[in-house]
């Protein structure tokens, strides 16, 4: 079976990314499909806590692509919080909402919680568009100036905050939208592993 998934979607990458309706059509059973994808996101988490090196977080791409790989093609909203140190070290991510964000369902107390609890210096927010396209609505844009706003109050800097789609992503402080200088940031970029 492991040998059909990988001719089928062409390298054992593929199959990480690939969504379980698509390891069903690959010939998976219906139960199995799902848990393949658990054991893929478990590997990738085990992975990240082994690695020597920390997560550190110079641009919206140190952030992007592990999140692309994990947010790209899930089926349903998610919104995910990164704690960081002082040298913009991701020292914890959290998933705070599942399922639909609407503007209302996101409390910025909630999103805020964990980093004042561990005194964070900074937070940064992605969420994933499940329809794949990583384009930010006026709820997003409206979501993160309350967030910036809340920031400031708390003296945690909201450093972006990520739209994630199907190989796609948008980072929100490159647009201008946290009220600080984009000049220093990139805009919307292709995931590097998309094309495969």
């Amino acid at each position: 079976m492991a040998r059909r998934l990988v001719d089928r979607f062409g390298s054992l990458g593929a199959v990480t990314r690939a969504h379980p309706a698509e390891l069903r059509l690959a010939g998976l059973a219906p139960a199995a499909a799902p848990r393949v994808s658990a054991a893929v996101e478990l590997g990738r988490r085990v992975a990240r806590e082994w690695s020597a090196d920390p997560w550190v977080i110079r641009t919206p791409t140190d952030v992007a692509e592990p999140l692309v790989d994990t947010m790209g093609s899930l089926v349903r909203e998610e919104l995910r919080v990164l704690l960081l140190d002082t040298k913009n070290v991701v020292v914890a991510e959290r998933t705070v909402y599942r399922g639909n964000l609407a503007g209302s369902s996101v409390r910025v107390g909630e999103v805020f919680r964990d980093a004042v609890g561990s005194c964070s210096a900074a937070i940064i927010v992605a969420h994933n568009h499940p329809s794949g396209d990583a384009t930010p609505s006026g709820e997003d844009l409206r979501i993160t100036a309350e967030l910036a706003e809340a920031g400031r109050l708390l003296d945690i800097e909201l450093l972006d905050h990520l739209i994630i789609g199907r190989g796609r992503w948008t980072s929100l402080r490159a647009l201008g939208a946290l009220g600080q200088p984009p000049a220093t940031m990139r805009e919307t970029v292709p995931a590097s592993r998309s094309a495969r």
